[in-house]
């Protein structure tokens, strides 16, 4: 007997096998975002990097290598070199934690000033710490020889410590100050509940949480003072370090292959110290276990407080003493000498032939930082929202300006774009460098600026992303908004404060570089920390004063227009849904 179904249960056809998952196509606007940072970030870092790599491992530089090894001179430039990052990065990074911890643990007054002198630093060209040390501390010191009759010589490893550790130092404090704002007071109370000293709580609690804290801005403080060149050129004295031999090398004896092999061995150093700091702060380390401080801080109101604090005094009097000086001297005929009054050094600064040198290094500082501020925004949200495979080798490429000693990234454009630069045996590459002020080095300086400054924008961009939940942008996505909208009106109006970070500091590094752009200084351009370190080694204190006064007014004054252009934007945008589906 036969069952018909009716065709409502007729048995189901055979399945077919389940469709691959498309690839979800990527938006033209990531597309292009992509393909713009790719070609920044190339020709910007990669190309003048390999071609150091290139010069440094040639045939041509294998017997350099030899001499370097073999020589006492090469070895001991090389140990001055790592002393000096050590020493820095020790010193600096104590400084910091001394000014961290008074902020933080301290019951003391005058706060905010400490604050306010410690962060002096941050906006003041390379020079100027360097140049008032010598006036102050030299041989012929104002402190030195004036008030205790000493000839003491401050030109060397100790001077050089002492200048970097001062202009260093709020790279570690800023970001300590973070950390130990962040650490919970409810695990330090517990502690002292179950009777541990202060000391106690200080050494077994405090410390191994701020461990990564510690060890981060050594290492940055490190890689920043060997790859220094404008102190060593004015304070090094006997003490030749790497950055300045390569300096030497291109400017003096015109040998190229030899500021590459130079700058290979201190690329070594800095690489590896980087990759250290990447891999510490990766580690998964955790202070509490909600993230969210609980209880409120136990100040120390014992004696013990008042130590502390006159030390931190103290070194927030040496910097008002070394700015004062600057400031004093730009307006003073020969400061220590002759305090008569004069405007001559400013005169010679904002009227004479610093006038130029202030309208190039302004200009081209200000072509560069707002593209510096972008980009590296742009260059973290496409490796947190869009690139999860390859974003780790954006980011890492992005962050090349900062990982690569300046000397070695400067001489790497050198090497890189200089006129008459054949690819194989038919494609040759304009250079940029030799060029005038339009078309030629000024080009450069802008490009190394920018790579120079990306980084900054690119951490605090970084970090905003990671906690800013995803879902805002998918909500944004979902009434039909494109990747550009929404990144121009969600995400970007609540990352503000790491676009208004990496904009000041992108600026105040354009406006104070020196050892990237010092090699690609041409004729027709005249940068203003070139003309600080052409006075300083002259003995032209006094103007070198001015300049420093007027650059420092220039970085403030940038940072108020700044914070009134980014600040106007309010902090949060509701993604509205148009009729248009736009």
């Amino acid at each position: 007997m036969t069952t018909v179904l009716p065709s409502s249960e007729s048995p189901p056809a055979a399945e077919s096998p389940p469709a691959a998952p498309r690839r979800r196509r990527r938006e033209p606007v990531v597309v292009l975002a992509i393909a713009g940072c790719v070609v920044l970030v190339v020709a910007g870092s990669v190309v003048p990097l390999t071609a150091v790599l290139s010069a440094a491992l040639s045939g041509e530089a294998m017997p350099h290598y030899v001499r370097f090894f073999t020589s006492a001179v090469g070895l001991r430039i090389l140990w001055n070199t790592l002393v000096l990052g050590v020493l820095t990065g020790l010193c600096g990074t104590a400084i910091g934690f001394l000014f961290a911890f008074t902020q933080t643990r301290l019951d003391v007054p005058g706060k905010r000033v400490l604050h306010v002198i410690a962060l002096v630093p941050v906006v003041s060209p390379p020079f100027a710490v360097a140049t008032a040390t010598i006036v102050l501390f030299g041989r012929r010191g104002l402190v030195t020889h004036g008030l205790f009759g000493l000839s003491y010589d401050i030109y060397g490893l100790d001077g050089l410590v002492f200048v970097l550790s001062l202009s260093l130092f709020p790279v570690a404090y800023l970001g300590l100050l973070g950390m130990m704002r962040g650490l919970d007071p409810a695990m330090e109370e517990a502690a002292m509940t179950m009777g541990a000293s202060r000391w106690r709580v200080f050494r077994t609690v405090m410390l191994p949480l701020l461990a990564p804290g510690l060890a981060a801005p050594f290492l940055l403080l490190f890689v920043e003072a060997i790859a220094d060149l404008a102190n060593p050129l004015v304070l090094g004295g006997d003490h030749t370090v790497l950055a300045g031999r390569a300096y030497l090398a291109v400017t003096g004896e015109y040998d190229t292959t030899s500021a590459a092999v130079y700058s290979l061995i201190l690329l070594v150093p800095a690489l590896g110290v980087f990759a250290a700091q990447r891999y510490w702060l990766s580690r998964k380390v955790r202070a509490t276990v909600t993230g969210r401080p609980s209880g409120s801080v136990h100040l120390v109101t014992s004696w013990v407080r008042w130590p502390v604090y006159a030390l931190a005094v103290l070194v927030a009097l040496v910097i008002v003493a070394v700015y004062g000086t600057v400031v004093a001297g730009g307006i003073t005929r020969v400061f220590g000498v002759d305090y008569a009054l004069t405007f001559e050094h400013l005169r010679e600064v904002l009227l004479g032939v610093g006038r130029e040198a202030l309208k190039d290094t302004t200009l081209l500082a200000a072509i560069a930082t707002p593209v510096a501020g972008v980009s590296g925004l742009v260059i973290a949200w496409l490796a947190v929202r869009h690139l999860p495979r390859a974003g780790g080798w954006l980011d890492l490429a992005g962050t090349l300006g900062v990982a690569v000693p300046g000397t070695v990234l400067g001489i790497g454009y050198l090497l890189a774009y200089r006129p008459d630069r054949y690819v194989g045996d038919w494609l040759v590459v304009p250079g940029i460098v030799g060029g005038g002020a339009v078309g030629g080095g000024a080009v450069a300086i802008v490009l190394a600026y920018i790579i120079r400054s990306v980084p900054a924008g690119l951490r605090t961009g970084t970090a905003a992303l990671s906690q800013l939940h995803p879902s805002l942008e998918e909500a944004s996505a979902d009434l039909g908004a494109g990747p550009l909208r929404t990144f121009r009106r969600v995400t970007l109006p609540l990352i503000r404060p790491a676009l208004l970070t990496g904009l000041g500091y992108g600026f105040a590094r354009c406006m104070t570089s020196i050892s990237t752009i010092i090699l690609l200084v041409t004729p027709g351009t005249s940068i203003i920390t070139s003309q600080i370190l052409s006075a300083a080694n002259t003995g032209r204190y006094g103007v070198a004063f001015a300049y420093c006064t007027v650059l420092t007014a220039l970085v403030l004054a940038g940072f108020g227009v700044i914070r009134l252009i980014v600040g106007r934007a309010p902090t949060l945008h509701r993604v509205s849904s148009e009729r248009q589906g736009g």
